[in-house]
């Protein structure tokens, strides 16, 4: 039978239910299928419904009957207000980017790449032949398992100025994605209350990541090279800040990249303030104008641990394989290694040996190669589409690398009412203003050219247009 006979079993049962008393029969099976002509397999299709629906309920031997009337107590979480006290940190919730799209709606907030642009191949494969293995069953090193760890310290090594000592496998702890390893990293560095200075705008991650291990954090200025020398050392010595967060290569949120002359002066900034530089490193394999990013991982300029550099694997391989790298030298790497251990204990070894098949197969470079230039024509589709749609949005920087755009909207636009007014037309937007460690410079939006259904982004830069203007 059909679905449609199995729909109209399901109204007319639910009639009866609707008269009859709860905790009654309802008739057999058999009888059922007498009375509606239909086949036992429709006639329990409809029951299940029915079940699920919570109508009925069935009672195994016994027969299906009216669903009782349940009340129960209103559960009374008040005592709870009391026990927890304040808040240790004042947290945001999961953030904008965060929120769940459903299958109709036009996704340019999300922070993930959509699975068309992933090696799904690679990685079924990859997971196949770890599940096959003792990753499966055994307790891998708290620091994670030693191949691994050497390709994270070979990839650097590869970049490593002739002369200068390369990072080993000793200086790499693997840890379950980079968003954890933020807040431990921050914690080795910097005494709670105390100062984190950041780029502005920076990874909303990572603000959340100080906050949670309650930091304040202070913006330095930058221009289009990336942050600015003098005021990086202006802010070091007002605030006496031991630790400087940046994301040198295709920044989260604006694409911007510093120049190697740049990245060398801050630096030299970082290490005349005997202080740390932490590089999150969380878009390398994400270049779209240039085979290679614009400019050396800073750790492989720093052979004395000013540098702790943090890989991520997640936007290039797959959300499923949550495995990053934290590269630290010297003491601060037995820190950073004590706060995950008290966190997670170790990464799973499932996971860390997927990861080491999935980069160590031929196909990994052959994936990263075919990634460019669907990237180059997602990020060109994008900016087309708002040219022609959304001519009041404009992009100051169109950026080389990574997943993203940042959208300036018309002064005076209202940002959180412009993403609630997309939303209600099926248009997530990311608000530009959760990437700002303070007051937001100007009314932004990030919008994702990753995302599902770029064949969409026509349309959905039209309904942003028509939000701003109508609220302007």
């Amino acid at each position: 039978m059909n679905d449609s006979s199995s729909a109209r079993v399901v109204d007319a049962l639910r009639t009866w239910v609707g008269s009859a008393a709860p905790g009654a029969q309802l008739p057999s099976t058999r009888a059922l299928v007498a009375e509606h002509g239909v086949s036992p397999v429709t006639v329990q299709k409809a029951l299940r419904a029915l079940a699920a629906q919570g109508v009925v309920e069935s009672r195994p031997g016994v027969g299906t009957f009216v669903r009782l009337a349940r009340t129960h107590r209103p559960a009374d979480h008040g005592w709870q207000t009391a026990a927890l006290g304040a808040p240790r940190a004042d947290l945001p919730g999961a953030g904008a980017m965060l929120r769940s799209a459903a299958p109709e709606t036009h996704a340019l907030h999300v922070g993930y790449p959509d699975e068309e642009l992933l090696p799904a191949r690679l990685v079924r494969a990859g997971l196949t032949r770890a599940a096959r293995g003792a990753a499966a069953t055994v307790r891998p090193p708290s620091a994670g398992l030693e191949e691994l760890r050497a390709w994270f310290a070979g990839e650097l090594a590869e970049l490593t100025p002739a002369g200068q000592p390369a990072p080993t496998a000793h200086d790499v702890l693997v840890t379950p994605g980079t968003q954890g390893a933020l807040t431990s990293v921050f914690r080795a560095l910097v005494a709670p209350g105390e100062t984190l200075l950041v780029e502005s705008p920076t990874y909303w991650g990572a603000l959340l990541a100080a906050r949670q291990a309650g930091v304040r954090v202070v913006p330095v200025p930058a221009d289009a090279d990336g942050p600015e020398p003098d005021g990086l050392d202006r802010a070091f010595r007002e605030t006496g800040a031991r630790a400087f967060y940046a994301q040198p290569t295709y920044a989260n949120p604006t694409g911007a990249s510093w120049t190697t002359a740049r990245a060398e002066q801050v630096l030299d900034v970082v290490v005349a303030h005997g202080a740390f530089l932490v590089e999150d490193d969380w878009a390398r394999d994400l270049g779209i104008d240039e085979s290679t990013p614009p400019h050396q991982p800073l750790a492989t300029r720093d052979p004395d641990g000013h540098v702790v550099h943090i890989r991520s694997l997640t936007k290039s391989m797959s959300p499923t394989i949550r495995v990053g790298a934290v590269v630290a030298r010297g003491p601060v790497r037995d820190r950073v290694q004590a706060d995950r251990a008290a966190e997670t204990l170790y990464t799973s070894a499932l996971l860390q040996q997927a990861a080491l098949e999935v980069l160590t197969d031929p196909g990994w470079r052959t994936h990263l190669r075919r990634l460019r230039g669907q990237l180059r024509q997602r990020r060109d589709l994008l900016l087309a589409a708002l040219a022609e749609h959304a001519p009041s949005l404009s992009v100051e920087r169109v950026p080389v690398g990574g997943i993203h755009l940042w959208v300036r909207l018309p002064d005076g636009a209202d940002v959180a009412r412009v993403v609630a007014g997309c939303e209600a037309r099926g248009v997530l937007v990311g608000p530009g203003d959760d990437w700002y460690p303070t007051e937001p410079a100007g009314p932004y939006l990030r919008l994702t050219f990753t995302g599902p259904g770029p064949g969409g982004f026509g349309e959905a830069c039209a309904i942003v247009e028509e939000t701003v203007r109508a609220q302007a």
